[in-house]
């Protein structure tokens, strides 16, 4: 199973004042940095998903693309994107503003998709009522985080037609194909993210 990830930039940031929230700077560095590091050690092909200054963004070294779809319309959109350029069966999705994502994210999202694989390769009588699990999302326990996921490009279809209904709730979308929420209460804290430009400030950090 290949698998590449994205990191999802393109929103508006209207809480922080409609910047650009990837490249806002946390301990120095931007936040699509912090979030690139979390992950190249988990897949082996990072791009960045931005509708906004695509030119910094390449700076980085990675692979940069906007949404097909015009005038920002949510993150489901650069998702939709992402599956369409990819050219691995799944995608790794991570938001940009959350610079302590989980080191084992990918690991923990792909277990219910390859335990499900397992379950319809070996039972073919009973595949046709089993399909493989083909979507998977982060929960902390409390909250859920749709925006981490694990998505496959075979859902490139619904999610189009999902799109052109005029729908844009990613919970909604992820209920309608069947997804599992993977557990990561151990890890709250790897969810923390940055809304105001005021967090990013904060001495806390």
């Amino acid at each position: 199973m290949k698998i590449s990830a994205v990191i999802l930039a393109g929103g508006r940031a209207r809480r922080m004042g409609g910047v650009d929230k990837g490249l806002q700077l946390f301990r120095g560095q931007p936040l699509v940095w912090h979030c690139y590091q979390r992950l190249k050690a988990q897949v082996a092909q990072v791009a960045v998903n931005a509708n906004r200054n695509q030119e910094r963004y390449a700076q980085f070294g990675l692979p940069v693309f906007a949404d097909e779809l015009a005038d920002f319309q949510g993150p489901l959109s650069g998702i939709l994107t992402g599956l369409k350029q990819a050219e691995s069966d799944f995608v790794l999705f991570v938001p940009c503003d959350c610079p302590f994502l989980p080191l084992n994210l990918l690991e923990k999202l792909q277990q219910p998709i390859l335990r499900s694989l397992q379950h319809y390769q070996s039972d073919s009588q009973s595949a046709g009522e089993n399909s493989p699990v083909l979507l998977t999302y982060a929960s902390d326990g409390e909250r859920e985080h749709p925006t981490f996921c694990l998505v496959s490009t075979l859902l490139v279809e619904k999610l189009t037609t999902y799109l052109q209904s005029g729908e844009r709730r990613m919970l909604q979308f992820m209920r309608e194909n069947e997804t599992i929420a993977v557990d990561f209460s151990d890890q709250k804290d790897a969810f923390q993210n940055f809304n105001t430009l005021a967090d990013l400030e904060s001495k806390e950090w």
